[in-house]
């Protein structure tokens, strides 16, 4: 028996989830995460990775890393500031700073960590926070932690930007100001209006904050949204995830030198944590070099979600106003959407329901992650399933 008052709380809640469709279902994978996964014992084409240039499982960052295991070991053995800093993290900082067109660069255990230690290292409750209302989870709780005053700025609205900046600077109430966005939002698909951001910054003496998580591997090249406008000496902060396109686990800080120093001995997920493994800091410099020596996993990732984009748009599906290749089929009611998603798993697509608190109510979605490693067959295949599961619940 467990603690009643915990009981009182959790049964109750768990309940309440479970009838409104909004509890997560946590599924197990038999294998590695590729363009098709196995579950349950049945082979599914995985439609909902963020493993965007196949990387994930791919053999020159798997033998990278046991390369790495052999003359390392499996764990780094201490934080960085005490001596968990091995020379195969100062390489890959040095790679991601390449790659990003900046003067420097520090590794985090996660993008979330990222986010949690690099906003709370610099803004302090003498602070404001302008935020888009879309922003990732891990910018909220960031901003939170911080202590900053959090203005919220409607999605994507630049007239409303302008004025919550205009109204921040004016007050006299803050220190300094920083304005947050994602590069690329992960449930729809957009791309932030980064040339109109700066140009508001630059009016009103704005930080500028960017996670890149989405857009670092698929936009600019592979180099990122805030490369792809020519932007990366006005950009602040990039911030970006070792863990999507580059298919390992991990995150960083991209920026001016003086930034880098002042994070390394102020970010307290940098301080407070036991440094990213060897074996996983070596397949990131891997993936990061593939990147950069060719662009053909990129520009097959575009095509595969252009093609997949077209089918299902013809089917008569909602996907929004995506301008990258993750691509939202919009179904809305909550119970819908998971019955949706559970009849493209028994059919053999694995497209997993995102529902509230993820995205607002009423907007319930199955995401689809095209990646470079699938192949137009696979995409035929799932595109037929996803017209026949359409038309059955009368979504097309």
């Amino acid at each position: 028996m467990g603690n009643k008052v915990l009981e009182d709380f959790l049964t109750p809640r768990l309940n309440e989830l479970r009838e409104q469709g909004l509890y997560n279902v946590i599924d197990t994978l038999e294998g590695p995460n590729g363009p098709k996964v196995k579950i349950n014992g049945k082979s599914l084409i995985n439609m909902s990775s963020n493993n965007y240039l196949g990387l994930a499982n791919h053999e020159r960052l798997k033998q990278k890393a046991m390369e790495a295991i052999q003359q390392y070991g499996v764990g780094a053995g201490a934080v960085r500031t005490i001596n968990g800093t091995i020379n195969i993290h100062n390489e890959l900082e040095k790679r991601i700073a390449d790659l990003k067109h900046t003067e420097a660069a520090i590794a985090f255990q996660s993008g979330f960590n990222c986010n949690m230690g690099a906003i709370s290292a610099v803004m302090t409750k003498k602070d404001a926070i302008i935020s888009d209302e879309l922003n990732h989870a891990s910018i909220i709780d960031g901003c939170r932690l911080s202590g900053a005053k959090i203005l919220r700025a409607k999605h994507q609205d630049m007239d409303d930007l302008r004025r919550v900046a205009k109204e921040a600077t004016e007050s006299g109430n803050y220190e300094k100001v920083m304005y947050i966005t994602d590069g690329v939002f992960s449930m729809d698909g957009d791309v932030a209006k980064l040339p109109e951001i700066v140009e508001i910054a630059e009016e009103f003496g704005l930080i500028t904050y960017v996670d890149d998580a989405h857009g670092s591997g698929v936009m600019g090249k592979g180099a990122g949204t805030v490369k792809h406008f020519g932007l990366s000496d006005k950009i602040d902060f990039q911030i970006g995830t070792l863990s999507k396109a580059i298919g390992v686990v991990g995150g960083y800080v991209a920026g001016t030198q003086q930034l880098i120093d002042w994070l390394k001995v102020r970010a307290r997920p940098f301080l407070f944590s036991t440094s990213m493994t060897p074996g996983d800091a070596a397949a990131c410099i891997e993936a990061i070099g593939m990147m950069m020596e060719s662009t053909d996993l990129v520009e097959k990732l575009w095509e595969n979600g252009k093609y997949l984009k077209e089918g299902l748009k013809n089917l008569g599906f909602n996907i929004g106003h995506s301008e990258t290749p993750i691509t939202p089929c919009i179904i809305g009611e909550e119970n819908l959407t998971q019955q949706f998603s559970r009849r493209l798993m028994e059919e053999g697509v694995y497209a997993k329901s995102i529902t509230f608190p993820t995205v607002p109510k009423g907007t319930g979605r199955v995401r689809n992650m095209p990646t470079a490693a699938h192949t137009k067959e696979m995409l035929d295949e799932a595109l037929l399933i996803y017209g026949k599961i359409g038309k059955e619940l009368e979504i097309i």
